[in-house]
């Protein structure tokens, strides 16, 4: 009998319940699975941008998004523009949403994907720093640490240079100082704003940057079955990952949930290779791998 009580003693531990899933592990899944929405997003709009204005493309699904995440307040028995969506973080994070949207649609429809998804791994850095600075949440030395190890890997990708730094580059790296501002006005927006009703706000700037975009190219060409097809995909990954990321970022501290957006390079790489076609070098799989193994160590450390 004091055998098996040992024995049952031993063995309890491996029967009692899964640790919980935290505000923090939670918003770094939420912020991984926007991250592969995105980048299956970009893929569809850069293949869309192909045969009509990607200032076409950005309204078109601008449009779907405020459509879908208006009946969802709707059903939701939320007003779609309620009040508190003039506070002025609300105004601000609309303002770089803006910024960032148009910004690095153009980088998308211009450079090679895998470039532009590689510049935008430096947001994250950008939003640890100033939730640090204005948000005042605090950040480990070792996560300091492992953001750096990313941020060395993502210098590894751009070899900062004449190349790496063009006229087009500047595109994506305006949107990425863009979207930057947006995740972090998102942190500060008033949590009676839910999730839908900040979709909403987010696809409606989104529209309004399609505008800006088409009016500077010209006028909307009338998309063939292929090109419908790729305005759905586009709409369908775009929404979802939009979603994802709100949740992300208002589930678990900045500092902690930012470092897994480097996890939309791996999913770039693999869409810019076999969709089309584009082959990163060592140095681009070297500092992947580095930004990769930052986001894995972040976790380690919270756990």
């Amino acid at each position: 009998m004091a055998c098996g009580a040992r024995l049952q003693e031993t063995t309890a531990p491996l029967c009692s319940d899964p640790m919980p899933l935290t505000d923090n592990l939670r918003g770094a899944l939420l912020m991984v699975a926007s991250m592969a929405g995105f980048a299956v997003e970009d893929m569809f709009l850069k293949a869309a941008a192909q045969t009509m204005p990607v200032g076409q493309v950005t309204l078109i699904v601008g449009l779907c998004g405020m459509v879908v995440f208006g009946l969802l307040s709707w059903r939701a028995g939320e007003p779609p523009l309620p009040r508190a969506i003039m506070h002025p973080a609300l105004l601000v994070r609309s303002m770089f949403e803006v910024a960032g949207r148009l910004f690095y649609a153009l980088a998308i429809a211009l450079t090679p994907l895998s470039t532009t998804s590689a510049i935008l791994q430096a947001t994250p850095l950008v939003v640890v720093a100033f939730a640090a600075l204005f948000l005042g949440e605090r950040v480990g030395w070792r996560r300091w640490s492992a953001v750096l190890v990313g941020f060395i890997g993502v210098l590894i990708i751009l070899r900062p240079g004449v190349e790496g730094f063009s006229a087009l580059s500047l595109l994506a790296v305006a949107g990425m100082l863009g979207f930057a501002g947006r995740d972090l006005a998102t942190r500060a927006a008033p949590k009676v704003l839910s999730n839908r009703q900040l979709g909403l706000a987010g696809f409606a700037m989104l529209s309004l940057a399609g505008v800006i975009l088409l009016a500077q190219s010209g006028g909307a060409v009338m998309p063939d079955l292929r090109g419908l097809g790729l305005l759905a995909g586009t709409a369908v990954f775009g929404i979802l990952a939009y979603h994802a990321l709100t949740g992300a970022m208002r589930t678990g501290e900045v500092s902690f949930v930012t470092p897994f957006r480097y996890s939309r390079i791996v999913f770039a790489l693999v869409l810019a290779v076999f969709v089309f076609g584009e082959r990163p070098d060592a140095a681009t799989l070297i500092g992947s791998a580095l930004i990769v193994a930052s986001g894995l160590y972040t976790l380690a450390r919270a756990r």
